[in-house]
This record gives C-alpha cells, structure tokens and sequence, in this order.
C-alpha cells in the first residue's frame, strides 16, 4: 500500500492533513481527503473545513521542503568548508565542489573555468556530468561566451536558451563545445579574489530551465569556496617552494616566527626613533642590527642607477649582486637609498622590514627638510630685518635671535655670496641659486649665524670667533659653499661689526661694504676666492664700478711682468721694495739683500721698459697702483 493513500476514517477532519505531513506524503495526497469527503457525502461544514485546511497543510510542507533544501545545501557547504580545511589537494576540492553544486541544483552538468593570465585566456578547469571530450578541453578567450559576461560585471548570469541569447559574445569555438555537450539551460557565477575575477563556476542542463534565486545563491555560495581554496592552494604552493622539503618545516616556521619577532623589534625601534627626532643614520644602525647585516644610507648618486631604477618599478626592495637595495623616495623625488650588504639570501618578511625602513627614512628626510626649511625662512627674515631696519626693537631683535640659537651682541661679519660659474640657461641659474641659498641656510644654522637671499646672490651674518679674521671667514665660507653647490662662489666681507641688536642699520651698511669687496674681487678675477674690506684699504673704493683693471695693470707694468716672465728675472719684486723703501737704492739693496750695483742695473733696465719718466710723481703713482692691483690679483706671489 502506498503512503500516499489515505485510510478511510469515521470521521474526515482537518487532522488528517497532520498525518499527510507527518508522512512527508507527496502534494497529489493532499487532494484525496476531500474527494474521499465528497464522495462519503459528508456534510458540508465538514468539507468547507477540510479545504481551508488543505492550502495550509501545502504551505506548511512547502516550507518543511524548503527548510530541508536548505539544510542540504548548508551542509553540502559545511561539508565542502570541511574538505577545505582538510584537503590539500586542490583538484580534489574543486571536484568535490562541482559534484556538490551539481547535485544540489539538480542540474545535469557542472564545470568550472579558470582564467591563465600567462596566455590570456580561460580554460576547463574541472567538469562533472560531461560527456563530451570536446567540451572538457575547451580554451575559451577573455570576454568570450556566458562566463565571459560574468567575468566583465563580476555578476551572475543566467539563460534559458543559450543559443538564442544575444547578451553576450557567441564563438564557433565555444558554441561547438556547448553543442556537442547538448546544453540549453546555463547559470554562472563569478569566482572573486578581491576585486578581481579568477574564474567562473557553471550549472547547466540539457533541457530548457529556469533557475531560481535560490539556486543561483547556493552556487554563488559553492564559487565563494572555489575562489577560497584556489586561494589557499596558491598560498600553499608558494609557502611549499620556498620551504627546502617537508623534513625542515618546523625549522623554518621557527626562522619565520624569528623573523616575525624581528620585524616586531625593528617597528618598535624605528618608532621609537621617530618620536625623539632620530636620524637616518640611526634608521640603518637600528635596521642593522636586526637582520643581522651592514645597512647603509646612501645619497641619490651613489646607489646603483639600474637597481634603483628597477626597486622604484617594482615598488619593493631589489637584490643587486650580494646587496639588497631599498629606494628612500617621497613622491617622485629620490632621496636616496638603504643598502644592506652582504646578505644575499633575504627573508620576505625582512625585505618588508628593509622597505619599511626606507619609508621611515624619507619620512625623517622630509621631516628635517621641512623644519631646515622653515628654519631658514625665519633666520632669512630676521636678517631681512636687519638689512632693512625695520625692527628697532633690540630686545624683541635679542629674543628673534636666541631662538635660532644665534648672538646679535657677539662679533660679526656681513659676507656677500655670489656664484661665478657659467649656466646654460635661466631654469639652471635659478635652481643653482637656491642650491647657494640651501646652503648659506645650512651653513649659517651650523654656525649660529643668519642667512637670506639678496640681489641675486646671498648673505650671509656669521660670528666673528677668536682669532679669527674676516678674511679668513670670507675665504673659508668661499671655499664651503663652492664645495657644497659644486661651483665657483665668490666671497666678500665686511669689516667685524658690533652692537647689532641696539644699532640695526650697521648691518646694511656692512652689507654694502661687503658687497663693495666682492665686485673687487670680481673685476681682479678671483672668481670662486673670498676677501674682506681690510684687504683692499682705499682701493676697495676705487675698484667699485665696472673698470678695466686688468688693462690698467697691463698698460702701466705689463713690459716689466713680461720681462720677468721671459726672463725668470726679478723686476717687480724689485720695484715694490724700491718704492716701499723711499725710493732710495741703499735701502733697496738691505731690503733685497743685493748689492746696490744689481739695484742700479735693475732700477736702469725699469727705464728701459717702462720710459725715462717712469719716477716722475705722476708716473710713480700709476705704477705704485698697478703694482698693488697686481700684487691683489695674484695673491700667491710674493
């Protein structure tokens, strides 16, 4: 006897239906119980009752089927989770998950495609239900067919009739293979790591179908597994070939929880040296010691170019022989580069920590650079204040200046700056003047003085310390800063300077006579050479302007420096005592040492030269002058 026929009963009730439930008898059973009322005769209260129970019964079965599909499907997905974490066979678990989804739905074949980025395209995966070879070993390109629609917007899809559907691109290829395999009904859904699409997992039948929402969440929900255990394979893959062999797993899960402590150590340090104001060579000490190495901050030039071409591409640290390379970059300026020497062999976790070092390391450069920048600003615009008066305030000018680590009360000298070398065009003399303002700043903060950019040139106020002259000042703040922009800067300086904070306006004054020294120096050629005031005495005055100098020298003495020249003789050194001694030849020859006869040949072969009235006052004069211009022009002969 079936289950599904209902015994007859004294009475026909809408309790029936509970035991049509309890049987889990088929939806036809349903009906019999008011046919079999109908045909008893019984009254009809009784079959009015019998009905409004039976849609309720339905109902009620309807949502026990459904609860029962969805505990199938929950534990097809429990199952399939379970062969996740249990399996590491990875065709093992995708074809666990196409069987799964393929009974689930109901369908008559399942398959899933993968995409191969290496030929750009996808390709059959894994199939079940299939029975056409052709089908199994289709390659099919990106964009093309049902999955490709899927792959594009990353949402599922579903036809009824594959063949009339125009929604998405038809190939021969792809057409042949769905043909030979008889399918009509097909549902996709979109396998997603992240953002992107790797795949597509497939429900298809032979026959026209609709699919329900449902259906179309389960196997959403079996491709969300399949994309996870592709994950897990790849991640297992890698982790197997950076291991040595099954044998050394425990050792190298100790080296890497090693390494994991190690990174832990160095961002605490590289914190921590953050918060005090570190520097970068601090960074590469700390960094040093963790990973066991020699780490090297180096500046842009002497890294290798192709290394860090080839690191800044990549966006991590690259190897470069037995060295390991890290660009120090903020934005699209290179600040430099950590080297780490002589640890070929680096640990993924470790490359991290050397690149996370690097970032640390332009961050303190951009940090110091910007506190060095506003430092100069300030100390520019205090001496700006003191060229221009502006501020007669001395105490506020006192309290400016101890800020900055600077005595407005001590010695100083004003020096004028200003670049000699040649430049291709106004973007280079433009960026070469800031290189000599950039470093006047740096300059006048090492030396507790100011620094401001002026009339195309710098100046610079520096203290005067003991035993020291302004000459020297000027001649080694020339030979600084040519070192530091890598080209000839030529220093003027003013005589030292007192009591700047009560009297503001000494410092334009001294500026002028700073400036007044480096024309001098300019127009005697001593480019790239430094000078003050008291080495010019009342020539500094008459070499201001734009004069031929050099002309003169050669007008007035040039026969005699030409003379010597040719002759290895000694007559300008001859000339210089004779007019420092009074012009009196006894006294020359004790000052050169000679007899007073070589004096009076030398002296006769001067007239020669120069004329018979080379010793007239006037001529004396001219000659005197040239001789000092000379002597100022070429500063090393004696």
């Amino acid at each position: 006897m079936s289950r599904d026929h209902v015994q007859p009963a004294p009475s026909r009730s809408p309790e029936v239906y509970l035991e049509l439930l309890a049987r889990d008898a088929s939806v036809e059973a349903y009906e019999q119980p008011v046919l079999l009322a109908r045909a008893e005769g019984l009254p009809a209260d009784r079959i009015a009752a019998l009905e409004r129970a039976r849609p309720l019964a339905l109902r009620v079965r309807a949502e026990l089927e459904g609860r029962r599909r969805r505990e199938a499907e929950l534990s097809a997905l429990f199952e399939t989770a379970h062969d996740l974490a249990g399996l590491r066979d990875l065709d093992a678990v995708l074809q666990a998950i196409v069987q799964r989804a393929r009974s689930l739905l109901g369908t008559d074949v399942a398959y899933l495609t993968l995409n191969d980025p290496a030929r750009g395209d996808t390709y059959m995966r894994v199939t079940e239900g299939s029975v056409s070879a052709r089908f199994q070993q289709l390659r099919l390109g990106l964009g093309e067919g049902l999955g490709g629609l899927v792959a594009q917007t990353t949402r599922p899809y579903v036809t009824d009739d594959y063949f009339q559907d125009a929604r998405f691109q038809h190939t021969l290829t792809i057409d042949g293979g769905v043909r030979d395999e008889g399918l009509v009904a097909i549902l996709g859904v979109p396998l997603m790591l992240g953002p992107h699409v790797i795949g597509v997992l497939f429900a298809a039948d032979r026959r026209a179908r609709v699919f329900e929402r449902e259906q179309i969440a389960v196997l959403g929900s079996f491709a969300a597994l399949a994309a996870a255990a592709i994950d897990t394979a790849n991640l297992l893959t890698e982790t197997r070939a950076a291991l040595a062999g099954l044998e050394r797993a425990n050792e190298i899960i100790r080296d890497r929880s090693a390494v994991i402590e190690r990174a832990s150590e160095v961002h605490d340090r590289l914190t921590e040296l953050v918060l005090r104001g570190g520097g970068v060579h601090d960074v590469a000490a700390a960094v040093s010691e963790v990973l066991d190495g020699t780490v090297e901050f180096t500046e842009p030039g002497a890294a290798p170019a192709e290394a860090l071409q080839a690191s800044r591409a990549e966006g991590h640290a690259v190897r470069h022989g037995g060295d390991w390379i890290a660009p120090v970059a903020a934005g699209g300026e290179l600040l430099g580069a950590l080297v780490l020497r002589g640890h070929p062999d680096l640990d993924p976790v470790d490359q991290r920590t050397l690149e996370r070092a690097a970032m640390v390391t332009s961050l303190l450069l951009l940090a110091r650079r910007s506190a060095a920048e506003a430092e100069q600003r300030v100390r520019g615009e205090l001496l700006d204040d003191l060229l221009d008066a502006r501020d007669r305030d001395p105490r506020l000018l006192r309290d400016r200046a101890a800020r900055l680590h600077a005595d407005l009360d001590a010695t100083h000298v004003v020096l004028a700056a200003r670049l000699d070398g040649p430049a291709a065009d106004a973007d280079e003399e433009a960026a070469a003047r800031r290189r000599l303002w950039s470093a006047a700043s740096h300059l006048a903060a090492t030396r507790h003085g100011l620094a401001a950019a002026r009339d195309g040139g710098t100046v610079l106020l520096l203290p005067l310390g003991t035993g020291d002259s302004a000459t020297e000042v000027a001649r080694r703040t020339a030979r600084d800063l040519g070192t530091a922009v890598r080209q000839p800067v030529t220093v003027g300086a003013s005589a030292p300077v007192t009591g700047l904070a009560a009297r503001p306006e000494t410092v334009a004054a001294a500026y002028v006579e700073g400036r007044r020294c480096l024309e001098a120096l300019h127009l005697l050629g001593r480019a790239g050479d430094g000078a003050a005031a008291e080495d010019f005495g009342f020539l500094g005055l008459l070499l201001a302007g734009d004069r031929d100098i050099a002309g003169f020298v050669e007008r007035t003495v040039g026969p005699v420096v030409a003379y010597d020249e040719r002759r290895g003789t000694d007559l300008l050194r001859t000339l210089d005592a004779y007019f420092a001694c009074g012009m009196s030849p006894a006294r020359t020859k004790d000052a050169l040492h000679v007899h007073v006869n070589t004096v009076a040949q030398r002296l006769e072969r001067v007239g020669r030269l120069l004329g018979a009235d080379w010793q007239t006052p006037a001529r004396a004069l001219e000659i005197q002058l040239a001789l000092r211009l000379h002597r100022l022009a070429t500063p090393d002969r004696r």
